[in-house]
């Protein structure tokens, strides 16, 4: 097969790619951003790659997509997400609010305007009503103050795999990261622990701040919530949606982070084996 019947292919696939993930046909544009970026690299080599499923992807990707600042990459990707029904309206929701935390509320008041938009639209194209606005989840943290705090500095330990929590001596450590973040967001039911590290590793990622990148990197893989293999994967996504230069940023912090890990293991269980247990 030649060059150009390769390119062809590849095209192929990347145009095949983009409507099964999009649920919509790609657009007509021939500029090399279009096919040789989005369509011959984006669809047809990283959302076809078999480490992570569409539904991981997804999480990461919609992270990337409301950071950026342009309108539309969120409008199609929140309505593809929901469309194929690769992600609930509940766990869209609980996406925004975990995003909220991580990148910033003024930026998640615009992802959730959109969410509500598309998922009218979604039922406006189906010719079906808008199911009215499920209840709030219930709150499964006290609503005591104080146990609050302990509940959040226990979870705090349990999520970043750490024997030490922040001292509760200001509004940020104590209402904000004890009492709210993990007082209350982290233990939620409407995303389980594991899409909620897409997400945090995500958002860490492209906020530039050392140490939340290294310590949600860090309790990601200690916790064995995402693999070695798994968190490579989630770097090649996330430069495909953030940028490759804060993708080799993530990709160093990650290699970093397995051989912390590594060497953890291997002192807690005894052994010298190269392989992740």
């Amino acid at each position: 097969m030649g060059t150009t019947d390769t390119s062809t292919a590849r095209s192929e696939r990347g145009r095949s790619a983009f409507t099964d993930v999009m649920t919509f046909e790609p657009p007509a544009d021939s500029s090399p951003t279009m096919t040789g970026g989005l369509i011959d690299f984006v669809f047809a080599e990283v959302w076809t790659r078999t480490v992570l499923s569409r539904r991981d992807r997804r999480f990461i990707t919609l992270s990337c997509v409301a950071d950026s600042d342009v309108e539309q990459p969120l409008v199609d990707h929140v309505y593809a997400a929901l469309n194929s029904g690769d992600i609930s309206i509940t766990e869209m929701r609980e996406t925004v609010l975990h995003f909220a935390v991580y990148a910033g509320w003024p930026k998640a008041s615009r992802f959730n305007i959109i969410v509500d938009m598309q998922w009218e639209r979604i039922h406006r194209e189906r010719d079906l009503p808008t199911p009215a606005p499920e209840p709030l989840l219930p709150l499964v943290t006290p609503s005591d103050p104080e146990e609050r705090l302990v509940q959040g500095t226990a979870t705090f330990k349990d999520v970043n795999c750490l024997p030490f929590a922040p001292d509760r001596d200001n509004p940020y450590q104590g209402a904000g990261i004890l009492n709210f973040v993990f007082g209350e967001m982290w233990v939620r039911p409407g995303l389980s622990m594991r899409a909620r590290r897409l997400i945090t590793v995500a958002c860490v990622g492209f906020q530039d701040a050392p140490i939340p990148i290294l310590s949600h990197v860090y309790a990601a893989l200690k916790s064995r919530d995402i693999s070695f293999e798994e968190m490579d994967e989630l770097a090649l996504q996330f430069g495909a949606y953030s940028g490759l230069p804060k993708a080799a940023h993530l990709s160093q912090v990650i290699s970093e982070q397995k051989a912390r890990v590594l060497d953890e293991w291997r002192a807690e269980a005894g052994t010298n084996s190269e392989e992740q247990p």
